[in-house]
């Protein structure tokens, strides 16, 4: 992974988690490592992939101070049940979350993820395959656009949370 430390903005965002509806911001995951990724539901391949990856990497940590957030850039189709099975299929440690427009807009422009949704058919999105990771005080710390190699990852992430 690449070292970004001072290069972006720490975790801040105000969404909602997929799982039971609650209201959460970056500072709900101080103390944690978080692994923050942008996807949607119906994706064919990259996010079905990436997120498998960032599970294989989870259960090497073995830690439950990691979290993986993964953000719908699709909350018109990605409703919340639908969003948490997705997630929770994955990993425990992998919460979907999502937000109205404006809050992912301001999420992605945040870490300069590029997406789009065009709903005429046939339905196409794009987005971004950039994972970001934050330490326990939430500076960003890592980024990667290739998770082929869960070892690999494991061990930046352990250094995190140590």
């Amino acid at each position: 992974m690449t070292d970004i430390s001072g290069a972006m903005p720490e975790l801040d965002f105000r969404m909602t988690r997929a799982s039971d509806g609650a209201a959460v911001t970056g500072k709900d995951y101080r103390g944690k490592v978080v692994a923050l990724y942008f996807g949607y539901t119906n994706c064919p391949d990259v996010c079905p992939a990436t997120l498998a990856n960032l599970a294989d990497m989870a259960g090497r940590v073995k830690n439950p101070d990691l979290r993986i957030l993964f953000v719908s850039v699709d909350p018109a189709r990605d409703t919340g049940e639908r969003l948490s099975k997705y997630a929770a299929a994955f990993s425990p440690q992998i919460e979907g979350l999502r937000g109205s427009d404006n809050q992912l807009a301001e999420l992605a422009r945040r870490y300069r993820v590029a997406y789009s949704v065009d709903s005429a058919p046939p339905y196409a999105v794009m987005h971004s395959n950039a994972v970001f990771f934050f330490d326990r005080a939430g500076k960003a710390r890592l980024v990667t656009t290739d998770t082929g190699n869960p070892a690999a990852m494991a061990e930046d992430v352990q250094k995190l949370l140590n």
